[in-house]
């Protein structure tokens, strides 16, 4: 059984993933301008961390086409670091010449997965990693791991713990600062993901490690609170609850930033972030996008401003 690092976190950091794991699934595809509006609203909550792209093919993930010019056009020396999705040494130069400070390069824990997502297999997928992180690291850019389908695949099922592990370890070791475990389809309850994290942890620091919790059986936020629970202090989250994956039919969104804010805030943990601004963000994406919030944090507060407001 492991230890609780440190016990319970008193502060937490969220990494912002709407912005690209949010609207990289939407049918219809989203003005560059309100991107960059939706991550203004983000940095005005007070987020410090925002995956803003992909350098993926527009062929394979459309609505990251325009992944350049978002990056170009933000703002830079507020504090914030933007980070972007690369597969392959292409999708890095780009990610480079667009401004880059950091980057992410994702695996995963199931062989088909792999092949359907990125179509290699896991080891692969790894080896076409190394030319990326020595060139990130040649360039002073930081590098973050992901780890898909980390406690089951829509393909094969359950997956084992220490298959995870495995990556995470390689992930880390070869250079990844930190490594974010994603349960992409959401089927993850407090035992299954307390035992992957109990497998990982073994094979990487707690402290270097971080949770990316889809929410399509509800369980995001009570993985979350297991999480915490063990020492993690890291979370992905997404406003509004968007996104799904594109190879994984039917999962719903990452957990909604405002829940997660929400949740940490009641066990005494800080985020930073402005609760009421990102429900403001929430609702006005969800709006750009013709839809209510999928946060239930989200739908209270809003209800709750709508009767307090006077009839006239």
């Amino acid at each position: 059984m492991l230890k609780q690092h440190g016990g319970v976190p008193r502060r937490a950091r969220i990494v912002e993933v709407g912005p690209r794991d949010g609207l990289q699934n939407e049918p219809s595809r989203v003005p560059t301008d309100v991107k960059l509006e939706l991550i203004g609203r983000l940095v005005g909550a007070g987020e410090r961390v925002i995956e803003a792209a992909s350098f993926v093919s527009p062929k394979w993930v459309p609505q990251m086409a325009d992944s350049t010019e978002v990056m170009h056009r933000l703002p830079r020396g507020d504090g914030v670091t933007y980070t972007a999705l690369v597969p392959n040494m292409k999708g890095f130069e780009s990610a480079l010449d667009a401004g880059c400070e950091e980057i992410a390069v994702f695996g995963a824990a199931s062989e088909t997965f792999s092949q359907k997502n990125i179509n290699c297999n896991i080891q692969e997928s790894l080896d076409r990693f190394r030319p990326v992180i020595e060139a990130a690291r040649r360039n002073e850019v930081r590098i973050r791991g992901y780890v898909s389908c980390v406690v089951g695949c829509p393909y094969e099922g359950a997956v084992a713990p220490q298959k995870v592990a495995e990556v995470a370890r390689w992930l880390y070791e070869n250079g990844c600062y930190e490594v974010s475990l994603g349960d992409t389809i959401g089927i993850g309850t407090p035992r299954s993901v307390r035992a992957m994290i109990e497998a990982c942890a073994r094979e990487v620091p707690i402290e270097r490690l971080a949770g990316h919790y889809h929410d399509t059986y509800g369980m995001a936020a009570a993985n979350i609170y297991a999480s915490v629970e063990l020492g993690m202090s890291v979370f992905d989250a997404s406003i509004a609850g968007l996104g799904g994956c594109p190879y994984s039919p039917g999962a719903s969104g990452n957990v909604a930033t405002e829940d997660v804010v929400y949740l940490l805030s009641g066990q005494a943990i800080d985020t930073g972030l402005d609760l009421e601004r990102l429900v403001d963000t929430a609702a006005w994406i969800s709006a750009q996008l013709g839809r209510t919030p999928a946060s239930k944090v989200a739908q209270a507060i809003l209800a709750k401003r709508a009767r307090a407001t006077p009839v006239r």
